[in-house]
């Protein structure tokens, strides 16, 4: 059982930063593969980005964030982070972080385990 808490999001300029973390508690996150996913009202949830589990180092990102979202994990705190530069109004959403066993993959499906979300919203 893996459970997962995400923090770090809030309102900001369109053009601004956030980095949003989640930290995992349980079984053994770093076999994992893990994911963000975000919501918008109206929307279904849909892939943002993806990495394998530790030491195979594997990233996969939407088309829509390519460039502009990075993320990144640290095996000894046990979270998962994603930076997200140049913000738009569009990436407005309620944001996930999962879990699944390996492969990466980018199916809400085929993830596991789920935070609670966190909001992000980008003003205009």
């Amino acid at each position: 059982q893996v459970q997962l808490v995400e923090s770090g999001g809030g309102l900001v300029q369109a053009g601004g930063s956030l980095r949003l973390s989640c930290a995992a508690s349980g079984r053994t996150f770093s076999t994992y593969a893990v994911g963000w996913f975000r919501q918008a009202p109206g929307k279904e949830r849909e892939f943002v980005a993806g990495r394998s589990r530790s030491g195979a180092a594997a990233t996969y990102y939407a088309n829509s964030v390519k460039g502009r979202f990075s993320i990144s994990r640290d095996t000894t705190k046990n979270t998962v982070y994603l930076q997200m530069n140049s913000l738009k109004p569009d990436d407005t959403a309620v944001y996930y972080c999962a879990a699944s066993e390996p492969p990466l993959r980018i199916g809400v499906a085929d993830y596991d385990y789920w935070g609670q979300g966190t909001q992000v919203t980008v003003s205009s």
